[in-house]
């Protein structure tokens, strides 16, 4: 065998070594990879993407955001206009059948505004649907009020059990500045017929309240007092990358962003209001099981909303493995309660 013969076998073997060597590593290296991220719940295909721990959520109450459209544009908004896709009401009825059969007993219709597709019917035929023919213990309605009239009542507040509607201060000027408002209409006036027709069609009433830069010193016990909600959500301004921060937000909330002292100081100033439920940043931004316009949901765990597929795809179990859902803030912040207007008659 000749010397080049032998030099040449020489540099083959060599290079077939470190070839399989660096194979070896790479695959020790993607092992060790795929172990760390699977005890961090992170998903291989996307390390963005954190399944929850906890296989065995059951999806009690689901907040469904069916639409982004608004007729207001508050500031702070934390769901945004970014698509104007809508399902249709077929496989809407669809999903909302699959989250009944996996346990749901709550289902929140919210946006956008619930009340703007097709004037109100979109929304009171899910509700009808929800509390007709899936039976659900409690269907509720978080709007700006605005679009709702007593006509809606009388067709579809005998399927309804709570309607929030949002109202931020009882100073026109100061709706006005947050950007809940339209034209020269009165929402304070609006807030207050609603609450009248809440009385008439036996829907218990809901105030929600978001406490930010313009209302933070604001003193609403009177008027709270005299419109006497059921429950008065008190909300800090949250912040969310890609719906109102950072550089692809449709909203820059951070003019209206309050430290959590600040915020602490309105409910001193407002806990003699029985009805008062505080929910700052930490309780309100993984405790709620949140469903898009596509059915997905949305996991806000890295401070931006990540969805899952459509549980009109993969179904509600696996979806729910990406939903970042926090069961025990849940239950912290109050999740459970009487939520259903026969809960309340009883008084249990």
């Amino acid at each position: 065998m000749s010397l080049d013969t032998l030099r040449f076998r020489q540099k083959y073997y060599n290079t077939m070594y470190f070839l399989f060597k660096y194979l070896c590593l790479k695959l020790l290296a993607y092992f060790r990879y795929s172990l760390f991220f699977r005890m961090c719940g992170i998903s291989n295909n996307n390390p963005h993407v954190i399944e929850s721990k906890n296989e065995d959520i059951i999806p009690k109450s689901v907040n469904y955001h069916f639409t982004r459209i608004c007729n207001y544009k508050c500031g702070f908004c934390f769901h945004t206009a970014k698509t104007s896709f809508m399902l249709d009401l077929q496989n809407a009825k669809a999903g909302l059948k699959l989250l009944t059969m996996e346990g749901m007993e709550k289902i929140n219709f919210s946006g956008g505004e619930p009340f703007l597709p097709k004037k109100g019917k979109h929304l009171g035929e899910m509700v009808k649907f929800c509390k007709k023919d899936l039976k659900l213990p409690s269907v509720t309605i978080v709007s700006n009020g605005s679009l709702i009239t007593e006509e809606w009542f009388q067709d579809y507040g005998k399927y309804v059990d709570i309607l929030a509607i949002s109202c931020d201060s009882f100073q026109e000027e100061t709706n006005q500045a947050i950007g809940r408002g339209q034209g020269n209409k009165s929402h304070i006036t609006q807030l207050f017929k609603i609450k009248k027709w809440c009385n008439q069609y036996n829907v218990l009433f809901k105030i929600n309240t978001v406490v930010n830069t313009y209302n933070y010193d604001e003193n609403m016990i009177e008027k709270i007092k005299e419109l006497n909600p059921v429950r008065w959500k008190v909300f800090q301004c949250l912040l969310i990358e890609g719906e109102n921060a950072g550089p692809e937000a449709l909203r820059d909330a951070e003019r209206f962003y309050i430290r959590n002292e600040i915020f602490n100081n309105f409910l001193k100033v407002h806990k003699s209001v029985d009805c008062l439920v505080p929910e700052s940043n930490s309780k309100m931004q993984n405790s709620y099981l949140i469903l898009d316009e596509y059915m997905r949901f949305l996991d806000c765990r890295n401070g931006f909303k990540t969805p899952s597929k459509s549980i009109l795809d993969i179904g509600v179990k696996n979806a729910l493995k990406f939903s970042g859902f926090d069961e025990v803030m849940f239950k912290k912040r109050g999740g459970f309660y009487k939520w259903s207007k026969e809960a309340n008659r009883l008084d249990w």
